[in-house]
């Protein structure tokens, strides 16, 4: 019986191992239960995302009635902060501090920043909803304070945070550790819209300003719990005698470990293929398909659980030695196939065949996220983590926000100009402007896997380490030259 019982439980943890792909994440230095606590800061940043770009956007809109050009330019506010991730990366990679901490006092005052924006943030949106008998520009420039804050706060929690996560991880388990963050990230923003939903069911302007100052304080809480006693201190390494290289030295220095032009070039081509249909799935499965209200709120759950597979599999995948490039173009295929899929929907007027193709859209994106992420910190040298994914964020974030901002355009005129027959008597439909984004989104991946395809190792190649190359990283030099929705 004991016998038996010893093979069961040998089973059982090689079952858990095999299909639960972060069943083996944690290291001896780096438990789980530590682990999960610092992905926190994830579930933070996906809480802001989801109220500024989904529920503040709606709120703005129907219940406030701000001008929907006024409310795109605050939504898209935060964005400006995008391109200076790459510098927030390399200072928390450099900083001098004598206590000690690199990461500590970014993730620090980057929530300070989301906590600031988001605590002043209802009481702007009031005063620019006109509720006041203030100038107008007064509430304009408080919402915009707000949601630069908000933006800053986390773009510098999110690059710092994952800076962290991976300065704490064993070099094998990175990737592991990147997707179990992304994947937090993915259900926090779920989650997050759920309880914003419930709570604001029955909206009064009292009602807003407790749940945005609610949301403050939760991101506070949350993240300070994630970097409770997370970071080492170590003054040797941050002190101010230490010689630092410059921004521009350390740029330099990064790029001469791999193709970094190319490489960043397929993160800004694949996310921005990833993202043009953001915000046009639930329009389109409601004007083309006449899906109920009901029927496209399941497209953020699949599209979330298409993501979540995505990552798992990735997870398990690069736990093994796969080309994290290879991975991110298997990502591309899979999203011009799942576009494929979207419009093919339309003229078979299959539901199944759309809900299959948001699902796949999900799945690829996780796949390409996960693998560039990756590949991006295997080719960082050592003590450029920060550097390296600052300017992964860089330039995904400002894709990702310049793609739904001109789907959104290019959906409008070319469906206009369709409508109006413009365009001839076959394309006066309401499809042509949604399948002329999904059509342009297809043709970017497959520019996204003609930049991306240089990067990845052919079989059996053989890897030369780059001149000056720290020993950790030196075994994923390249041999040849290399978003939620």
């Amino acid at each position: 019986m004991k016998a038996l019982n010893a093979s069961l439980l040998r089973g059982w943890q090689r079952l858990g191992t095999r299909f639960l792909p972060f069943a083996d994440v944690a290291t001896p230095d780096l438990p789980l239960g530590r682990l999960v606590r610092l992905s926190l800061f994830q579930v933070s940043v996906g809480m802001s995302a989801v109220l500024l770009i989904g529920t503040l956007n709606r709120v703005m809109i129907v219940e406030l009635g701000v001008p929907t050009s006024l409310v795109g330019l605050m939504v898209a506010l935060p964005i400006v902060f995008a391109p200076f991730r790459a510098l927030i990366g390399f200072r928390s990679d450099t900083h001098r501090s004598a206590l000690g901490w690199r990461r500590v006092p970014y993730i620090w005052f980057g929530s300070l920043l989301q906590f600031g924006g988001l605590a002043i943030m209802p009481f702007a949106l009031l005063l620019l909803s006109g509720d006041t008998e203030w100038p107008p520009i007064f509430g304009q420039l408080a919402a915009a304070l707000a949601f630069l804050l908000v933006g800053a706060g986390l773009h510098t929690v999110q690059t710092v945070g994952l800076a962290l996560a991976t300065d704490l991880a064993a070099e094998e388990t990175q990737p592991r550790v990147v997707a179990l963050m992304s994947v937090v990230l993915l259900a926090g923003m779920v989650v997050s819209a759920l309880i914003f939903g419930a709570l604001l069911a029955d909206f009064s302007q009292l009602r807003l300003i407790q749940v945005i100052q609610g949301a403050a304080v939760v991101t506070m809480a949350l993240n300070c719990i994630a970097l409770w006693k997370q970071e080492p201190r170590d003054p040797a390494r941050t002190a101010r005698h230490v010689p630092q290289p410059s921004f521009s030295e350390s740029w330099a220095q990064l790029r001469e470990g791999g193709q970094w032009n190319r490489r960043l070039l397929a993160v800004g081509l694949g996310s921005a293929a990833f993202s043009m249909q953001d915000v046009l799935l639930e329009p389109y499965g409601g004007q083309v398909l006449g899906m109920s209200v009901a029927g496209t709120t399941m497209l953020t759950a699949l599209f979330a659980a298409g993501g979540i597979a995505g990552f798992a599999l990735s997870a398990r995948a690069l736990s093994r030695p796969v080309d994290p490039h290879r991975l991110a173009a298997y990502g591309a295929l899979i999203g011009a196939f799942a576009f494929a899929a979207i419009i093919l929907a339309a003229p078979t007027g299959s539901v199944a065949l759309f809900f299959a193709g948001t699902a796949m859209i999900g799945l690829g994106s996780g796949f390409f996220v996960a693998g560039t992420l990756t590949a991006c910190i295997r080719f960082a040298r050592k003590g450029q983590t920060g550097l390296a994914l600052g300017a992964w964020g860089a330039v995904q974030a400002t894709a990702v926000g310049a793609a739904i901002a001109m789907g959104s355009v290019l959906r409008d005129v070319i469906g206009g100009a369709a409508t109006a027959g413009t365009l001839g008597s076959t394309l006066q439909t309401t499809v042509t402007g949604y399948g002329a984004v999904y059509l342009i989104e297809i043709v970017l991946l497959f520019l996204t896997l003609a930049v991306i395809g240089p990067l990845v190792r052919h079989a059996g190649a053989p890897q030369q380490p780059a001149p000056q190359l720290d020993p950790r990283t030196a075994r994923a030099v390249e041999p040849t030259p290399s978003l939620a929705r």
